[in-house]
């Protein structure tokens, strides 16, 4: 917690002083002191104060079909409006016309008040990101993985983060201040030191890339599809394949959960993190092999998911006990299958 919003400005420092040279950061000899941008620089709070209202209007204003989270513990089942794709492209239609049809704003306002955004986020608040080829494939790779997620809203709220990492440090500053500096840190590259790719080149990229992101929005649907329909549906053409899987509640409520054990989720336990790690791979790669920096969150995302791919199998191992055994004879790979 001391060193991490220290190392999110950082990497937002280096990028736009000094073109993600870390050699040219140093040789600088300033301090930290001297290098952090203020927190309270007005530009960057009324960007966004102006995104926070926006979204706030938005999320109460545009409808949105009723989504239902997991039964808490206290078994309270949460309900959730799921209007994010709608509030997103409303969101990008908003921008996009005050910077180029009524001209209230350079289209580039973010990039150049970015130290002082994630400066002030660290102290408080919320984002905002900022493009040759390269670039475009970058920036329009993550605008689709962002289009995903919020469509796969619903299925968000059922996740891991939800469930178990819940609100704290790790999910609240990590989305507010860790996820826009750093997930966005190979655009942030690029803006400075433009690469050329060719036009065969960057549409292989983007392809790949946009086909990792169907690939995780897919896994994600069939296992969410199949909970829904209580394991009653087809996989891939034939009847999903399961485990009934058996547990008890703190209250000491017998329960069970459908494992499914087909489809992607056959061919190991985790691996929508597979498709996750190399669509991330996909918008960082148009930086080649200029410089390593970049790929620090690739690395970073990879290091991440395996950790949550071994925290979240042992706790089904203490949840499900022997159930938990059976499954991973079906499904015996982690998250690379005949791999790891």
């Amino acid at each position: 917690m001391t060193a991490t919003p220290v190392a999110a400005t950082l990497i937002t420092h280096v990028f736009v002083a000094h073109g993600g040279s870390v050699g040219s950061f140093l040789a600088s000899g300033k301090s930290l002191v001297e290098v952090w941008p203020t927190p309270w620089d007005p530009t960057a709070w009324k960007l966004i104060g102006s995104f926070m209202a926006t979204q706030l209007v938005l999320m109460r204003m545009v409808p949105g079909r009723p989504s239902y989270g997991p039964v808490t513990p206290g078994g309270n089942v949460p309900e959730y409006k799921a209007n994010g794709f709608q509030c997103f492209a409303l969101s990008l239609a908003l921008f996009l016309s005050g910077a180029f049809v009524f001209d209230l704003y350079p289209g580039g306002i973010v990039y150049d008040y970015m130290p002082e955004i994630i400066s002030a986020l660290n102290v408080f608040s919320f984002i905002f990101c900022l493009f040759l080829d390269s670039m475009a494939v970058s920036v329009a790779l993550q605008l689709v993985y962002v289009a995903k997620f919020f469509w796969w809203e619903a299925g968000y709220m059922c996740s891991i983060d939800i469930m178990h990492d819940r609100a704290g440090y790790y999910l609240c500053w990590g989305c507010l201040v860790w996820v826009p500096s750093v997930y966005t840190s190979p655009a942030m590259y690029l803006v400075q030191n433009p690469i050329t790719l060719g036009t065969p080149l960057a549409l292989a990229i983007f392809i790949t890339g946009v086909l990792m992101v169907v690939i995780n929005y897919d896994a994600d649907r069939q296992r969410q599809s199949f909970r829904a329909a209580n394991g009653k549906t087809n996989v891939w053409g034939h009847p999903a394949e399961f485990i009934v899987a058996r547990y008890e509640t703190e209250k000491g409520e017998k329960k069970e959960s459908l494992l499914l054990t087909s489809g992607w989720w056959g061919l190991s336990r985790h691996f929508h993190y597979v498709p996750e790690v190399l669509a991330a791979v996909s918008w960082t790669i148009p930086a080649l092999a200029s410089s390593p920096v970049p790929y620090f969150y690739s690395i970073f995302l990879a290091i991440l998911l395996t950790d949550r791919a071994y925290r979240d199998d042992a706790r089904c191992a203490h949840k499900y006990r022997q159930d938990w055994k059976k499954y991973c004879e079906r499904v015996p790979s982690l998250i690379l299958p005949k791999l790891l």
